[in-house]
């Protein structure tokens, strides 16, 4: 490949990682990938996307650097094993979901190792990461943005600019989470309370299809439920991780989140019963758990 063309170290190759260093691979970019189990990133390896054995290797001649890990000290730790071998000024792109706490520390400790830091979660699962059609949700430096957006382009269909100050990314991000938690406990315990009633759990979503309340979340994961499958699109173990954070939030903000509260405990009642790696639509299984 040319030379010029930029190097870009993706730390985490997990649901979201992986397609987003293939994306940034078929862009052209030339792309080296990191993962804690080095199975995980050697299996995407080819062409202009190279697995590293360690995260000084993958940083080391990277001018931009995405994190996709699954939560705010797996990020710092990372980070912290590539000090003394980033690029000076280099672009650091947070896209993992770390919750305001992390997110002020992380934009500290890039602060400390002179990379230029953008708070960037993304909304969507396995299959928009795979399509390229992630929504991100940034926050960072207007001046350089425009440097940072093909990258973005090249793993989302839209990017929300949200502030120019690390953190308000992060919040928004919690914000939608809690949203698509309660759309997946909702459908989920009412499918449930059908089949517990004697009635076919398809017909509830025969009555919603084509009205108001249907959408293609909807259809997506009642078809999941309906067919037993729970093939992972976003865990009940990061779900649960997740729902902790918005917990937290909703603590600092001052803001009752009763049914986040409930959620939360749903998740981990899921989580208890060894489906941890099941998609969250596994909701549905904690319906008959004892309480």
């Amino acid at each position: 490949m040319n030379s010029t063309i930029p190097t870009v170290a993706v730390l985490g190759t997990g649901l979201i990682g992986a397609p987003v260093a293939r994306n940034l691979a078929n862009k052209g970019f030339k792309v080296k990938v990191w993962n804690r189990t080095a199975a995980k990133a050697q299996a995407i390896e080819q062409g202009n996307l190279q697995a590293c054995a360690s995260v000084a290797e993958a940083v080391s001649d990277a001018s931009y650097i995405l994190t996709v890990l699954k939560d705010g000290d797996s990020v710092a730790s990372a980070m912290e094993a590539g000090s003394g071998h980033f690029q000076p000024g280099a672009k650091w792109l947070q896209l993992s979901t770390v919750g305001i706490d992390a997110s002020v520390r992380l934009a500290s400790l890039a602060r400390q190792r002179q990379l230029v830091y953008f708070d960037a979660p993304v909304q969507g699962t396995r299959q928009p990461a795979e399509q390229g059609q992630l929504i991100i949700l940034a926050a960072g430096p207007q001046a350089e943005r425009e440097s940072v957006q093909p990258l973005f382009d090249a793993i989302g269909k839209r990017t929300l600019w949200v502030d120019n100050e690390p953190g308000q990314a992060s919040r928004l991000k919690l914000a939608l989470n809690n949203w698509a938690f309660a759309l997946t406990h909702g459908l989920a315990e009412s499918l449930a309370l059908a089949k517990g009633l004697g009635v076919d759990p398809a017909l509830v979503v025969n009555v919603v299809s084509n009205g108001p309340m249907d959408c293609a979340y909807f259809q997506l994961k009642s078809a999941a439920i309906l067919a037993d499958n729970y093939t992972p699109s976003f865990t009940v173990a990061n779900a649960v991780k997740d729902g902790k954070l918005i917990i937290e939030a909703a603590r600092q903000a001052g803001v009752q989140a009763n049914v986040a509260a409930a959620g939360l405990e749903r998740f981990e009642r899921a989580l208890a019963a060894g489906h941890g790696d099941k998609d969250m639509a596994a909701s549905f299984l904690a319906s008959d758990l004892p309480v």
